[in-house]
């Protein structure tokens, strides 16, 4: 099991960065990932490339774009960097633009980097932390919250922050069932989203009926049959068209609210 602190050096975390573009804080974030001996400058080239691709399906929640490309030589090992841009720059997105933190994975594997992943996306979903995150001064601090530690910059908890009470439907009739999420490469955005519908359906108590699986466009199209419904974000959904499932778009991957209502819509409950 990795950690979200093994990937994630302290030098690999800046803030405060001028980036004139969204090409510009991508390859701020790429430059990081070279300097910290995680990947080559052509893995910022599969980086830019995959927008440019596939769009920016990569700001995956409001002021937050996960920077990442499909496994390839030019990884050397598994890892992150987290830029904080100066000022937020527009990447293109409908509804969350514009991006203030861009966060890269480099990744040797499409299953290493998990756990990982979904303390990041837990992270980043609590709005306390979220905040103070924000609010960081050093890359101490940022990896000391992203550590589930406490920065010293006092952050007040917001009342979002409480859990709230869920109200669980009926569990599905059928005795299991698929659901896919999706994003270009299969190894990035798609984890982030498969976190937080784990989380609803961990609240719903539906976990041991309904399986969750991260995979990339090409394959979601010959796994399609088997699910019941595929959930992405919109550009991704544009490059899927019709794979004879319902395909539910989600704007911010780090939503539980945003998610639970998809999947309320999803089953009809």
């Amino acid at each position: 099991m990795t950690a979200l602190t093994d990937l994630l050096s302290l030098s690999a975390v800046r803030l405060d960065v001028d980036a004139a573009d969204w090409r510009a804080a991508i390859r701020a974030a790429g430059q990081a990932l070279t300097d910290d001996g995680i990947s080559t400058a052509e893995y910022t080239s599969q980086m830019l490339a995959n927008v440019e691709d596939n769009g920016p399906y990569i700001v995956i929640a409001p002021g937050l774009a996960f920077a990442h490309a499909r496994p390839s030589p030019a990884v050397l090992r598994t890892g992150m960097s987290w830029i904080r841009l100066a000022r937020p720059v527009p990447f293109g997105h409908d509804t969350n633009d514009p991006v203030g933190l861009v966060v890269a994975l480099a990744a040797t594997d499409s299953s290493a980097h998990t756990e990982a992943l979904g303390a990041l996306a837990r992270a980043l979903s609590d709005p306390t932390t979220a905040t103070a995150l924000e609010r960081a001064r050093t890359a101490e601090e940022v990896l000391t919250l992203l550590g589930g530690g406490q920065a010293t910059t006092v952050v007040e908890s917001a009342a979002s922050a409480t859990p709230q009470s869920v109200d669980a439907p009926a569990e599905p009739a059928a005795s299991h069932h698929k659901i896919l999420t999706v994003c270009g490469n299969g190894v990035g955005t798609s984890l982030f989203l498969k976190n937080t519908l784990e989380q609803v359906l961990d609240r719903w108590g539906w976990s041991p009926h309904v399986t969750v699986e991260a995979t990339d466009t090409i394959s979601a199209k010959g796994k399609a049959s088997e699910a019941v419904a595929i959930l992405t974000s919109r550009e991704i959904a544009n490059t899927l068209g019709d794979v004879g499932v319902p395909v539910k778009v989600v704007q911010d991957f780090t939503s539980t609210a945003e998610v639970d209502n998809v999947l309320r819509d999803t089953y009809s409950v």
